[in-house]
């Protein structure tokens, strides 16, 4: 890797991982609608619309691997969801092949399977249960992943990312909370790892109430080095302070769950 672009490099994961980025590769380029309002004067900054091809395109000359973080990264109306993560990311996928980009490292979403129970432990080969529009979106980025990794050669590891911060601050998260730099130790699987073809994994770091069987990481070469449970009496205290949702509160989603939610929770299994 000599070239890695960062897509939505404006938002807040896209914050974290550029600062922890620098140095790793030759050169580091970034993008997004906008500049970051703390860009360094050494840090390339390239502003595209994931919507315009042509501005994709433009994007991606020269770059050997891109971190594809671009996007609506909530939930959100259709029209929205539509143009951000389903257009923009066929764009994106796209433009890949058309500029010979030789790796991608896909952001997806723990909210892929957030219709899972929380009594369950599963792995990244599971039947898709998205909990939102937001989730379905990015289950269409692993396909177009698997796709273009199958059909055209393109180098692709997914991520399914958990909860990205400095520490866990809820009980969730204390099952699905992956720190800045193991998230950035599986991005570098994704850019360097020689016999990657197409991969799922999941975004958490070594947390004891995990619900996720990340064997799939694991034979990649990942080490998490940090653990939700030394966090863990913060996160409850504050925890206590949060309401019950009787809905979000069942399943790994959690409050994506319950939005616009009118089915009987006791179906879902």
């Amino acid at each position: 890797m000599q070239t890695v672009l960062i897509t939505g490099a404006a938002g807040g994961i896209g914050g974290r991982l550029r600062r922890l980025m620098q140095g790793l590769y030759p050169e580091l380029r970034l993008s997004d609608l906008a500049p970051p309002d703390d860009l360094a004067a050494d840090e390339r900054f390239v502003a595209a619309d994931l919507a315009d091809p042509a501005q994709v395109e433009a994007m991606l000359d020269g770059v050997d691997g891109v971190v594809h973080l671009g996007g609506r990264s909530v939930e959100d109306d259709w029209a929205t969801i539509h143009e951000a993560n389903i257009v923009g990311c066929y764009n994106l996928f796209e433009a890949t092949r058309r500029k010979g980009v030789k790796r991608v490292v896909f952001a997806s979403s723990n909210h892929v399977v957030g219709f899972y129970r929380r009594d369950r432990r599963i792995g990244a080969d599971v039947t898709a249960r998205p909990d939102s529009r937001y989730g379905v979106s990015k289950l269409f980025g692993e396909g177009l992943g698997a796709l273009y990794a199958d059909k055209h050669g393109l180098r692709v590891l997914c991520i399914r990312i958990g909860n990205v911060d400095d520490v866990p601050v809820d009980r969730r998260r204390l099952s699905i909370w992956i720190s800045p730099r193991d998230l950035v130790q599986l991005i570098r699987i994704g850019l360097e790892h020689p016999e990657l073809h197409y991969e799922v994994v999941y975004g958490a770091s070594d947390n004891d109430a995990g619900w996720w069987d990340n064997q799939a990481a694991f034979r990649l070469g990942y080490r998490p080095q940090d653990r939700a449970e030394d966090h863990r009496d913060a996160a409850l205290a504050a925890q206590a302070g949060l309401p019950a949702d009787p809905v979000g509160d069942r399943f790994m989603g959690g409050g994506f769950c319950d939005l616009e939610f009118d089915g009987d929770p006791e179906r879902v299994r």
